[in-house]
């Protein structure tokens, strides 16, 4: 899976979530690591969702993490609080925003 299409699968994940409750600003950005890298960025503002292939300056968090845990984790495989506890991701930032977008994720 390349960059790109994990991008895709996320953005049509997340637009079958009821994202229309989220208040105010989640803004996550995810940096790729391992054989695979790539960065890219998960907001929700007021409502609207967009997920690019960019850096999110004014971001709330960021999640670093191998291109194969972020697929597991978008497929329900891993838990993200079990991959941030047993290090296969890292969490810098607001750690409750990275979880509002994995209750998201599992309600689509």
């Amino acid at each position: 899976m390349t960059v790109d299409q994990l991008i895709g699968k996320i953005y049509s994940k997340l637009s079958k979530a009821d994202i229309a409750g989220t208040q105010g600003k989640v803004a996550v950005q995810f940096n790729l690591t391992g054989k695979v890298t790539g960065v890219f960025y998960i907001e929700i503002l007021n409502g609207v969702l967009s997920v690019m292939p960019y850096e999110y300056i004014d971001r709330d968090a960021c999640v670093s993490g191998s291109l194969t845990n972020m697929e597991k984790i978008l497929n329900g495989k891993l838990i993200p609080q079990v991959a941030l506890a047993e290090g296969k991701i890292t969490v810098e930032g607001n750690v409750d925003k990275v979880m509002v977008l994995a209750e998201l994720m599992k309600q689509a």
